[in-house]
C-alpha cells in the first residue's frame, strides 16, 4: 500500500481514516442512486467496496476495463461501418449495371430483362439483410463477453457486488456500483486524493 495517499504503508490508524472518508463518501453518492437500488446497497456491502478501494487498484482496474471496452465498442462500431459501406458500393455496382443493360437492351427483351434485374435486386436485399444481421449477432456476443470479463475481472479483484450474471437487475446493480466507484474516482482525483 505504499505511495498510495492516504495509506503509508501498514499504518492501521491511515487505512481505518481512509475506510471512514470513502464509506461517508460512498454513503452520499448512494442517495444519487434510484432508491430501489439505494435499499439493496446496505451498510455492509458499501463497508466491503469502500476497503476494497483503499489502495487505489480496483480505479485501476475499473479504467483499465473501461480503456478495452471503448477500444471493442470502436472496433465493432467500425466493422459494422465497413460493412454497410461495403454494401452501399455493392448496391451502387447493381444499379450501375441494370442501367447499362437497359441502356443497351432490344425492347422486345426489356420485361424480361427488368423481371431479372428485380429478381437481382431482392437477391441483393436478402443478401444484405442478412450479412447485418450476422454482424450485429457478432457485435451484441462480443459485448456480452466483454461484460463477462468484466465481471469475473472485477469478481477476482475482490469488488463487492461483482459476479459473472446475466440477470438484468444484477447487472443494473452492477452498473450502479460501476458509477460510485468511477464518479468516487472522479472526485478524490479532482480533490488531490490520488
Amino acid at each position: 500500500m505504499d505511495g498510495y495517499p492516504g495509506v503509508i504503508g501498514g499504518d492501521s490508524t491511515k487505512q481505518q481514516e481512509r475506510h471512514y472518508y470513502l464509506l461517508s463518501e460512498l454513503q452520499t453518492l448512494v442517495k444519487d442512486l434510484p432508491s430501489s437500488f439505494q435499499q439493496r446497497l446496505s451498510y455492509n456491502t458499501l463497508s466491503d467496496l469502500a476497503l476494497a478501494l483503499i489502495d487505489g487498484t480496483v480505479y485501476e482496474i475499473v479504467q483499465g476495463l473501461l480503456d478495452i471496452q471503448h477500444l471493442t465498442e470502436k472496433n465493432l462500431y467500425n466493422q459494422r461501418q465497413k460493412l454497410h459501406c461495403e454494401h452501399q458500393a455493392l448496391k451502387q455496382d447493381l444499379a450501375r449495371k441494370h442501367k447499362d443493360a437497359l441502356q443497351s437492351c432490344k425492347s422486345h427483351n426489356l420485361a424480361l430483362l427488368k423481371s431479372n434485374q428485380q429478381t437481382e435486386l431482392e437477391a441483393l436485399d436478402i443478401r444484405v439483410r442478412e450479412e447485418q444481421r450476422m454482424m450485429d449477432k457478432k457485435i451484441v456476443a462480443e459485448m456480452d463477453q466483454k461484460v463477462i470479463d468484466q465481471q469475473n475481472t472485477l469478481e477476482k479483484a475482490g469488488v463487492p457486488g461483482f459476479y459473472i450474471t446475466t440477470n438484468p437487475q444484477e447487472l443494473t446493480m452492477q452498473m450502479n456500483l460501476l458509477e460510485l466507484i468511477l464518479k468516487l474516482q472522479q472526485k478524490e482525483s479532482q480533490s488531490g486524493l490520488l
